[in-house]
């Protein structure tokens, strides 16, 4: 797929906001909480236009009889694709516009991805730097596997350093 990188986009909150309502609909009670997470949950980030959808759930393996109806939807069903509990919709096809990362309640992946959404929002020099690499990768890389394969030892870095600044604010 190729790389589209935006300059940041307000409607992606309220993007978030309609899918949320349409997928507490489909799902129900199994929802616990959703959250806007990833570039697109960061005011001035310049990121790929497609809305990083948290869905924290009950029980994750009842997710999985949703499959079938969120394929007739027209999402793509990914399954875990290389995170252990997590179930991955991607809506849109070439085009995308959302990706649902379904979480268990306690996967610590949760707090990773919300930690680091919460440090870009406090830190505005980190959110130029990741900008800045973003706008560079996207010139190097015509495809979003590469571009991000790009971006991954940067991003563990600053997932690192949120990390940090988190235990520091907690201490």
């Amino acid at each position: 797929m190729k790389v589209r990188l935006s300059e940041y986009d307000k409607n992606w909150i309220q993007m978030f906001n309609d899918e949320a309502r349409f997928l507490k609909d489909l799902f129900g009670e199994e929802i616990i909480k959703f959250e806007h997470f990833g570039s697109t949950s960061v005011p001035g980030m310049k990121a790929k236009p497609v809305v990083d959808m948290m869905c924290i759930v009950k029980d994750i393996k009842k997710i999985d009889a949703f499959n079938e109806q969120m394929h007739l939807l027209g999402y793509d069903v990914a399954g875990e694709w290389g995170i252990e509990g997590r179930r991955l919709f991607r809506k849109g096809g070439e085009n995308r516009t959302h990706h649902i990362h379904v979480y268990e309640q306690g996967n610590p992946h949760i707090d990773r991805h919300l930690i680091l959404r919460e440090y870009l929002r406090t830190h505005s020099e980190e959110v130029e730097r990741y900008a800045s690499l973003k706008e560079k990768l996207a010139l190097q890389h015509d495809d979003t596997a590469f571009y991000s394969k790009a971006k991954n030892p940067f991003v563990k870095e600053l997932e690192q350093r949120a990390l940090n600044w988190f235990e520091s604010e907690e201490s």
